[in-house]
């Protein structure tokens, strides 16, 4: 056994032998396997193996497209061939419109990943699966490449393949320990010897914990049972002459393929249960969990509606064995949260369809940095302290009963809740607040009208739209009130303080005291990662001078660990996390300067606190660090109090609006604020993909600066020109906004993709942001937005078309 490596996965199931066998092909040969028993005797030995290019996000498509490509590749493999029976097709059934909606809705997204899905109707859905009944059925989406694949077959390839270009295996080799040194160097102890390395990936399935408690980490993943079994021989499926669909029931809670001449049939049930949360047996491997048939029953019996062909067959085995989940059901492929040199890639619930995507994408960032997708949406960093095992396991029940039923816009699930709360979240719900979630955060989404109020689920516009609109007419016209919860605060001391943003932002970052400065980060490829308000503090008795990074409140993992990274040594500079001491309020409206300078002394006139400032005070007898920034276009302060203090301040506010016509309002409301002034959202339109220029942000980016992290890559891809252009649409409907993912079409050709859309109460009008192809992006360019299967037209407009001059913030 090797001693000196430069990487060790731990885990020899699909994600180990995906990441491995990836890392090959990255060029990194130098890397070692270490199972603790023989390879798929986890959970991939007894997956279903069901591989669908079905997504509900573009990264999720595109991985999966890659798994496609690459297990076909493998079947046909002359030296190594694997059972995989590909482009079967597969059907997602729905019985309401709503649902229908979502698939095309998905179909659009997909599109623009050069994925094509059909959007069937109920009898056609019967014609294509001749085993089931269309009662209560409405019609399904179709993926033409569905199919399954043997698990053991595929993992063996991919590690043959790894031992090929010179990687190397190491089974039946329990890790027992993991120790980090002051290098950020790993050494993995196991039961054959010490392997030193740079980097460690756990890739452990459900023992994901015990590797973790080996880091001194714990990872949001749960496993629950799950029970499927395998029919004897259908005589209607020899008669079919074909292989049948794949089926996914989101009505009655199952799916089934075929298995030789029968069908392998899977169970969701309601009554459903987590394993191993008080510990797992080490001599759990190549196991399943007892047989439970009678937990499956009331999902059977719809069951048999769905399929009659089952009252008529005999089970020939049953497979109940556990699966992970991650908090929020999708996986955890990405740098480790708070850790140098370690990464994970966990929580795969469907880890042999997906993971030959999730490996490449990991061995991209692993020796890139970045992979060739933003991939946000499998980031381990976008859950902070909260995601326990113990909510995990609340939420993959919940995940598990829903499986099938993909999330609604607006739609916040109830398992979980209230996680991450302020003094302030039992004061807004006895004012009638309906809370969205952010990274936890119980936040004020927006006031209901009556204690029964209940908009519904839909892609459309909802019941809430006028009462959001009622919100922004206020904030316009008198003063709003709302609590923003959550954001990421990282307080930055040192004499270096100022040396080091400049270094880390590709604009010019404020220093002067008592100014606020907004700036953008970018990787070592000139893109986007991350965007930060930095607001200097002098000193004072609260604190030496210090300047607050503030950011998404999604973002706080992400961002602590991406100026961790690019500290110096040598360098004074400190860096302290007060995300979870500090609440903001958000006081906006032509009125907010008479609202402030009723609870705080001082002079808060525009001359001696212009917009861009940043003073510290008491808000009646609350301290307060109060910046002069906006969101909504309107005259606005972000209003940062301690937790402690925080219901004194929101008193303190509310006595002194009550003559100024203060409301409350919630992050709907800004939503479409946000959309009407320009101002654009972390991961929804600043990814990783594209570049400060591409994104629109050219005015804050400062090309001749001595310095900065990604200068060299941008100024090459400034001369190369722009890949796509973003752009602010005028959307020609008035039913429903368009989603993120939406394809843009011309002439039948996907020339665009929607990131972030609302309707603009004040300008009265469907907006969208898109990154469009750029000879599209001049104003008034025309193209076609596909909603929901039908294609509206939309025109490029100007940005910020609400008060373009931006004279209302800077009042």
């Amino acid at each position: 056994m090797k001693s000196r490596t430069k990487v060790v996965v731990i885990g020899g199931g699909i994600a180990g032998c995906s990441t491995l066998y990836h890392l090959t092909q990255e060029g990194w040969t130098d890397i070692v396997l270490v199972e603790r028993n023989e390879l798929t005797s986890g959970t991939t030995w007894h997956s279903a193996a069901q591989v669908t290019n079905f997504g509900m996000t573009q990264t999720m498509v595109g991985l999966k497209s890659h798994s496609i490509k690459l297990y076909q590749e493998l079947a046909a493999d002359p030296e190594y061939p694997i059972n995989y029976h590909h482009g079967d097709g597969g059907i997602r059934l729905a019985n309401t419109p709503e649902q229908m909606q979502g698939y095309r809705h998905f179909a659009s997204m997909a599109r623009g990943m050069g994925v094509e899905y059909e959007i069937l109707d109920a009898a056609e859905c019967a014609r294509r699966h001749p085993l089931i009944s269309t009662d209560r059925l409405l019609g399904g989406l179709w993926d033409g490449m569905d199919g399954d694949i043997d698990p053991a077959q595929l993992c063996q390839a991919l590690a043959r393949r790894a031992r090929k270009a010179g990687a190397e295996i190491y089974r039946n080799t329990p890790v027992t320990a993991l120790t980090q040194h002051k290098d950020d160097t790993w050494t993995v102890h196991t039961d054959h010897g010490e392997i030193d390395c740079d980097i460690v990936v756990n890739a452990c399935g459900y023992r994901v914990n015990e590797v973790g408690a080996m880091m001194g980490v714990h990872h949001p993943v749960a496993s629950m049972e799950h029970q499927y079994f395998l029919t004897e021989p259908i005589q209607a499926i020899t008669d079919f002459g074909k292989r049948v669909p794949l089926l996914r029931c989101p009505i009655d809670d199952f799916y089934s393929r075929q298995e030789k001449q029968g069908l392998l049939v899977g169970f969701y049930e309601q009554d459903c249960k987590t394993w191993g949360m008080d510990g797992i047996d080490p001599g759990f491997v190549n196991a399943l969990c007892p047989d439970d048939l009678e937990r499956i029953i009331p999902v059977l019996e719809n069951v048999f509606k769905r399929m009659p062909v089952l009252q008529e067959v005999g089970i020939h085995t049953v497979v109940n064995g556990p699966i992970t989940y991650s908090i929020d059901g999708a996986p955890l492929v990405g740098p480790i949260p708070g850790k140098r040199n370690a990464f994970c890639i966990i929580g795969l619930r469907a880890g042999l369809g997906e993971g030959g995507g999730h490996g490449w994408l990991l061995a991209q960032q692993i020796v890139h940095g970045e992979a060739c997708y933003d991939t946000w949406v499998i980031d381990p960093r976008r859950f902070s302290g909260h995601a326990n095992v113990e909510l995990t396991a609340l939420k993959a029940i919940e995940d598990y009963q829903n499986e099938f039923r993909f999330h609604f816009p607006h739609e916040h699930r109830p398992a979980g809740r209230p996680a991450k709360t302020t003094p302030l979240t039992p004061v807004l719900a006895a004012e009638g607040a309906e809370f969205t979630v952010v990274n936890g955060w119980e936040r004020v989404d927006y006031i209901k009208p009556s204690p029964d109020f209940h908009p519904s689920l839909t892609f459309d516009f909802d019941e809430a739209f006028d009462v959001v609109g009622a919100e922004v007419r206020n904030v316009a016209e008198n003063v709003g009130l709302t609590e923003v919860n959550g954001f990421n605060r990282i307080e930055i001391t040192g004499a270096d303080r100022h040396a080091f943003l400049d270094r880390m932002i590709c604009g010019t970052v404020t220093k002067r005291d008592g100014r606020v400065g907004l700036g953008y980060l970018l990787n070592q490829y000139g893109c986007i990662k991350a965007e930060a308000t930095v607001a200097n503090l002098p000193q004072s008795d609260r604190g030496p001078a210090r300047v607050w990074y503030g950011s998404a409140a999604a973002s706080e993992y992400h961002d602590m660990d991406w100026l961790a990274a690019h500290l110096v040594a040598g360098e004074d500079v400190q860096l302290r996390s007060l995300t979870n001491d500090y609440t903001s309020l958000v006081l906006a409206g032509p009125k907010a300067r008479k609202v402030l300078s009723a609870c705080a002394r001082g002079d808060w006139s525009k001359e001696a606190f212009p917009w861009l400032s940043v003073r510290e005070c008491f808000i009646g007898f609350a301290p307060a660090t109060v910046m002069g920034v906006s969101f909504s276009g309107e005259l606005a302060y972000e209003i940062h109090v301690p937790n402690a203090s925080a219901y004194a301040a929101w008193l303190a506010l509310r006595k002194a609006g009550e003559t100024e016509g203060l409301k409350l309002f919630g992050a709907r409301a800004v939503e479409s604020m946000r959309m009407e002034k320009g101002f654009l959202h972390w991961k929804s339109d600043l990814i990783t993909e594209f570049d400060p220029f591409e994104t629109g942000l050219g005015r804050f980016v400062k090309i001749d600066k001595a310095d900065f992290v990604g200068k060299t890559a941008l100024t090459k891809r400034r001369a190369d020109g722009p890949r796509k252009s973003f752009v602010t649409l005028r959307i020609d409907a008035h039913h429903a906004p368009a989603r993120g993912g939406a394809s843009l079409m011309q002439g039948g050709t996907v020339v665009g993709t929607v990131t972030s859309a609302d309707w603009g109460h004040r300008v009265q009008m469907n907006l969208a942001y898109a990154f469009v192809n750029p000879s599209l992006a001049a104003v008034g360019s025309r193209v076609q937005l596909d909603m929901y299967g039908d294609l509206v037209a939309a025109e490029v407009m100007a940005p910020s078309p609400y008060d373009p001059s931006f004279a209302r913030m800077r009042s």
